[in-house]
C-alpha cells in the first residue's frame, strides 16, 4: 500500500488545497459556470482514470446542476449533440491539457475553445484543468478509494 501523500505531508497537501481554493475561485470571476467547471473536472479524472476524483466529481456535477445524461455520455462527447459550445470547449480543454503533450489537432481544439470562450474564461478552464490533473495525480499515486454510496449517495457502512 503506497503512503497517503495528503497524510504524509499535510502541509503540502493544505497548501495544494488552498491554491486550487484559490483557482475555483478565480474560475467563476472568470467566467466558467460551476457546471462547466465540474464537467472539465469528471472528463480528466476519466482521462486519467482517477476513481476516487471521478466519483467526487461526478457527485458534484450533479450538485452543481448537470443533468444525468451529459455524465453518462461524456466519454462520448464529440458525437453526442446534448453538447453546448462552450460545453464543447471546456471538454476541449481537458483532453488537450490531460493527454500531453500537446498534438496538431489538440493545439486546434485549444485555439476553438478560446475563441469560444475567450480569453478569462479560457484561462480559468486551463487552471481548472491544471488543478484536477494534480489532484488525479495525488489520489492515484495515495490509492484513494472510493467509498460505496446509496442511490440518495449516502456513505453505505
Amino acid at each position: 500500500m503506497h503512503p497517503y501523500l495528503d497524510k504524509s505531508m499535510p502541509a503540502a497537501w493544505e497548501a495544494a488545497r488552498a491554491w486550487s481554493a484559490v483557482v475555483a475561485d478565480e474560475a467563476l470571476a472568470g467566467g466558467l459556470t460551476a457546471q462547466e467547471t465540474e464537467l472539465l473536472k469528471v472528463r480528466a479524472s476519466q482521462l486519467n482514470a482517477c476513481a476516487y476524483c471521478l466519483d467526487l466529481h461526478s457527485r458534484e456535477a450533479r450538485t452543481a446542476g448537470v443533468p444525468q445524461q451529459k455524465l453518462d455520455m461524456l466519454p462520448a462527447w464529440r458525437d453526442a449533440e446534448l453538447y453546448d459550445e462552450r460545453d464543447r470547449a471546456v471538454l476541449a480543454v481537458a483532453e488537450a491539457a490531460t493527454l500531453l503533450p500537446l498534438t496538431e489537432d489538440s493545439r486546434a481544439d485549444l485555439v476553438g475553445a478560446r475563441n469560444v470562450l475567450g480569453e478569462s474564461a479560457y484561462v480559468a478552464a486551463e487552471w481548472i484543468a491544471v488543478a484536477i490533473n494534480t489532484f488525479n495525480r495525488i489520489s492515484i499515486l495515495s490509492g484513494h478509494q472510493v467509498n460505496t454510496r446509496d442511490s440518495e449517495g449516502r456513505l453505505v457502512r
